[in-house]
């Protein structure tokens, strides 16, 4: 029988966990809310409780970049799955002795600062960049395409930085899946696709999934790779969000405009985890 000194060590080591939870999102997510409802005189009196803000960001102006953001994610989080899954797949069912070896050069770019990312997709984006010279080198373009400063480059971008976060939890569910189970299956007559469809897929969902809303959540509040690589010619919630945040008498508005996304992404979340689930079934089917 455990003694009640045992039993409450876990509750113990994760308590530290459970402080910084507290302090670092909870109570800067409800400064948040309160700010963005707050009525506050130019003085700095606080007048009343006022949805006036929340109201201002309900136009079709903030709502398509709203929309313009959810786009964003789901774009770049399906083709991070596309490119993922195979890559998850090779790394998993390759040699153990190449192994770690792959896994190293996957999460090596981790180790070096975002911004010499950004800079080395500048020059191989540039009109003289490496891109640019193997398509005139193969034919394909007479003239140098600018790339920079446009959507194709911000996604280029997004699904390079991104991808590791769709490909280590589908690695992890596929190392956990019993091999066997595909032998079985190729074994008596069922081909790829049926094997993938019915049992490969179904038994990685949940890396799938995890994968997927690893990278679609912090997609849609992106502001770093919009604001550098598509020339600030796009506005997407992490640019509205930073231009009212960092105002000296805007932060409220600020506060108003993350409340309003944040509700837009979560109910996506609801739709899209949903929607999930019923293709699943369809697939299973």
């Amino acid at each position: 029988m455990k003694s009640k000194t045992t039993s409450h060590i876990p509750f113990t080591l994760g308590l530290p966990a459970i402080i910084w939870q507290i302090v670092f999102f909870y109570l800067p997510l409800l400064f948040i809310i309160v700010s963005s409802i707050l009525k506050v005189s130019e003085s700095g009196m606080i007048q009343g409780i006022t949805l006036k803000k929340i109201f201002l960001f309900l136009s079709p102006v903030y709502l398509g970049v709203i929309g313009s953001s959810l786009l964003l994610a789901l774009s770049n989080a399906t083709l991070c799955l596309l490119i993922g899954y195979p890559i998850a797949y090779f790394l998993s069912f390759t040699s153990s002795r190449f192994k770690s070896f792959f896994l190293f050069l996957l999460i090596v770019p981790f180790w070096t600062n975002f911004l010499l990312h950004v800079y080395a997709w500048f020059f191989v984006l540039e009109k003289e960049g490496f891109l640019n010279n193997l398509l005139r080198f193969l034919g394909i373009i007479d003239q140098p395409i600018h790339f920079l400063n446009s959507l194709f480059a911000i996604m280029v971008m997004m699904v390079y930085y991104y991808l590791p976060f769709m490909i280590l939890p589908i690695y992890s569910s596929l190392e956990r899946l019993d091999r066997r189970l595909i032998e079985a299956s190729l074994d008596l007559g069922g081909s790829w696709s049926h094997t993938f469809r019915r049992i490969l897929l179904p038994l990685t969902l949940s890396g799938v999934r995890g994968g997927f809303f690893l990278v679609y959540i912090p997609s849609f509040a992106e502001f770093a790779i919009p604001e550098l690589m598509g020339g600030d010619k796009q506005m997407f919630v992490g640019s509205v969000v930073s231009h009212y945040i960092l105002g000296e008498q805007t932060g409220s508005l600020g506060a108003a405009f993350t409340v309003v996304s944040s509700i837009a992404l979560l109910i996506s979340v609801v739709v899209l985890f949903l929607l999930i689930n019923k293709i699943m079934k369809r697939v299973r089917a």
